[in-house]
């Protein structure tokens, strides 16, 4: 029996009713994101509570290892020292996805998901950038300001030498000292890492450009993050193939 018009009108406006008013599309979003915030949050003070600071630990035997790292830039170290601009971008961008969810359809479910782990991987980052503090030593460099260590700074203020160790123990055997008009100190916020892939082919492809094929230290908030955005561009695009071939 074929559908009437008015059936099929009807179908369609429940169809694209405002996530905001569906109990559903709220669950799916906020599942992503708390579930996935709490799993970033506790995954970063369990390795920061459990492991050395120098130790390496076997996750996944040649795929992935666990080794604590601090990082003063965006996801996978990029822009180091824009500590400030990271934290208005990251309000601004929160602001955005809340507003995509809420004019999203009911219907729009994996979007949903998506938004909720961009959201999850933006507050964990944001939480650290603003709760965990360590001191930063930068030196110049060709003219730029680059980081050299992420640490706590362990001399008096005003000496000559400063000894920096290590976050947040402030112990290092031995501390690694820099002469301070050598160096610019600066106590900001900074991000927790401490997923590492290492690729278990070094025979195929062990280095391009005399890099390391992966050799960024991330966390969950970074996996969270760009894998949404991922799902969330190959959402965007199936969607539009289907309303050009309807």
């Amino acid at each position: 029996m074929a559908e009437s018009p008015q059936s099929k009108a009807t179908t369609r406006n429940a169809e694209v009713r405002p996530a905001w008013s569906d109990v559903g599309a709220h669950l799916r979003f906020w599942i992503a994101a708390v579930s996935l915030l709490a799993l970033d949050l506790f995954s970063k003070w369990w390795v920061f509570s459990t492991l050395k600071p120098d130790e390496v630990r076997t996750l996944i035997p040649g795929t992935l290892e666990l080794r604590r790292s601090l990082n003063d830039g965006a996801v996978f170290g990029s822009f180091s020292g824009y500590t400030g601009v990271f934290v208005v971008a990251s309000i601004f961008a929160l602001a955005f996805v809340v507003y995509l969810f809420l004019a999203s359809a009911r219907n729009q479910r994996l979007l949903q998901i998506c938004l909720g782990m961009i959201l999850a991987g933006a507050c964990g980052n944001l939480y650290d950038r603003l709760a965990v503090q360590a001191d930063v030593v930068r030196v110049n460099r060709g003219g730029q300001l680059r980081t050299v260590m992420i640490g706590q700074v362990l001399s008096e203020p005003g000496a000559e030498r400063v000894q920096v160790g290590h976050w947040p123990e402030g112990d290092r055997l031995p501390p690694r000292t820099f002469d301070r008009e050598d160096v610019v100190l600066s106590r900001q916020g900074v991000v927790r890492d401490f997923l590492k892939f290492v690729p278990s082919f070094p025979q195929w492809v062990p280095r391009v450009g005399g890099r390391e094929v992966w050799p960024w230290v991330f966390n969950v908030a970074d996996a969270a993050l760009v894998c949404g955005v991922i799902l969330l561009v190959g959402t965007s695009l199936f969607d539009r193939r289907g309303h050009q071939a309807g």
